[in-house]
């Protein structure tokens, strides 16, 4: 909010502005000077270098320097993943080869308030007590720790571990390309340490798989006649979050709000939609959405009326999960010129009226897991167009695609047409891992209680690798982090203290080879 205040760029503002950001540059700075210092040190670096899903390119250079740097064997495979490959310290030679894996990208969401591209600047990190955050916007943590970390272990020469294949995957947050793109034979580890879940005392040993559900239509425009009156209508302020850590917790899908109090409203007052637009990427539960309509200005009153008595029992509904709720219904000076139809709005708002958002089946076979879920994403009805964007997840394919069906059925019902993108298949759990096991073990020794072995409902690279690499043994684990895929996104300074003893030690139980 504070570069909001600063209003036009002025001479004085744009001197403001720069003393804000070396404000910034000088707290990132103390960053580094946490323990453990070689991932905070890293990882200061890696945020320094945008790195939006698929336009990974100059951190790929970056990671690709420091490995030919080092002196280490440096690959890049068709797709663009990075390849580092150390051998083992000494008295370690008999350990079996491990394979240490995470992605490049990030998530890219901003407050509305905060001014930042994320193709050109680094990410504005603070320290608050015993968290990492940003200014405004995503951290980067998910997951930037786990390249941190395994660029600790590249550049250390003091720290014992078996023979490394560290791999470095592209585009996971929107697409997973990089690793649908990874070809058997390319690794030769048959241990995958996956650096990638979000809560220290948890080891990750299956995940869901998802598919990309984008439905798009057409309309012709009305033309808007004089006299009528504009208003926009915004609702901000929804909580956020993973699409699929977070899809349990209940969070407000603000699309699927903007349709409902638009059409309660159409309900009692009649008015034409010129544009919607909200939400963002597949893997963040939407937090913002606006609408502009235009009206008969005798209608005004009336419409306000009835749009905050519906924002009211939404407020009331999420009071819990979604505090900061806010619904802004402003007048203002007509220029649009065309809106939708009547009969096309209300076949599309009765069409995302009907589409399920959130939990549709929990797992019968583990506890509290989620086993399918969607995420209406985007929401984008502008000049004519209609563009409608899911993620569906699920741990079963089966039930996977019936639901992407249903929802393409809802959406054809509004004449959209739906394709399915994206695909990638789940981590089916493996209860005899070896690797699993040693963990397990180790951690009740160190804390003396049990981790939570379980399956997660986010997408996590390892099933995708699995097709390619079926015999290797895989486990997930990491630091708390919170709020991922949201401009909340913070790390925990002190779990990335016991992440990385941990995984120092987990290094040193490596069973031998055969």
């Amino acid at each position: 909010m504070i570069f909001k205040a600063l209003g036009a760029p002025s001479r004085r503002n744009k001197q403001n502005r720069r003393k804000l950001l070396a404000i910034f540059e000088e707290k990132s700075m103390s960053i580094v000077n946490l323990e453990p210092r070689p991932i905070w040190r890293f990882f200061s670096e890696l945020n320094s270098i945008p790195r939006p899903s698929k336009k990974e390119e100059k951190v790929r250079r970056w990671v690709i320097g420091l490995g030919k740097q080092w002196g280490l064997e440096t690959l890049t495979d068709e797709v663009g993943n990075v390849l580092i490959r150390k051998p083992a310290t000494a008295g370690m030679e008999m350990k079996r080869h491990i394979v240490l894996q995470s992605h490049l990208d990030m998530v890219c969401q901003k407050n509305n308030d905060t001014e930042f591209d994320f193709d050109t600047e680094g990410i504005r990190m603070y320290v608050d007590g015993d968290w990492i955050r940003a200014k405004g916007t995503t951290l980067g943590a998910d997951n930037g720790i786990g390249v941190a970390t395994i660029l600790a272990i590249l550049d250390s020469s003091d720290i014992p571990h078996p023979a490394i294949d560290a791999l470095f995957t592209i585009d996971e947050e929107t697409g997973m390309t990089g690793a649908l793109g990874l070809k058997g034979g390319f690794l030769q580890g048959d241990i995958l340490l996956n650096l990638d879940t979000e809560d220290d005392d948890e080891l990750s040993i299956g995940c869901a798989g998802g598919v990309d559900v984008t439905s798009k239509g057409s309309f012709e425009v009305e033309v808007i006649q004089s006299g009528v009156k504009q208003m926009c209508i915004r609702l901000t302020g929804g909580s956020g979050g993973h699409s699929g850590m977070d899809i349990h917790k209940g969070i407000a899908n603000v699309n699927k709000l903007m349709n409902r109090i638009l059409l309660e409203g159409l309900g009692e007052v009649d008015f034409r939609i010129a544009s919607v637009r909200g939400g963002g990427l597949r893997n963040a539960i939407p937090r913002e959405s606006e609408a502009i309509i235009v009206m008969d200005p005798a209608d005004e009153k009336d419409l306000k009326s009835t749009l905050m008595s519906a924002f009211e029992g939404v407020k009331s509904e999420y009071s819990k999960t979604d505090p900061d709720l806010i619904l802004s219904c402003t007048v203002q000076k007509t220029t649009v010129t065309h809106a939708m139809p009547e009969e096309d709005q209300l076949a599309v708002l009765m069409a995302i009226q009907a589409v399920p958002v959130g939990i549709y089946r929990m797992s019968p076979d583990i506890d509290n897991l989620v086993q399918t879920s969607n995420n209406l994403a985007r929401v984008e009805i502008e000049d004519g167009t209609i563009g409608l964007h899911c993620l569906c997840r699920s741990s079963v394919d089966s039930e996977k695609n019936d639901h992407a069906n249903s929802i393409a059925c809802a959406f054809g019902l509004a004449g959209l047409q739906t394709e399915f993108s994206g695909q990638y298949p789940g981590w089916m759990p493996n209860p005899s891992s070896a690797i699993v096991a040693t963990m397990k073990e180790l951690y009740e020794e160190k804390y003396n209680e049990s981790p939570r072995v379980l399956a997660c409902h986010a997408g996590l690279e390892c099933g995708i690798l699995g097709t390619n690499y079926p015999e290797m043994d895989m486990v997930s684990f990491g630091p708390n982090i919170r709020g991922a895929h949201s401009p909340d996104e913070c790390v925990q300074i002190s779990s990335v203290q016991k992440f990385w003893e941990f995984f120092l030690e987990a290094l040193q139980r490596i069973p031998n080879q055969p």
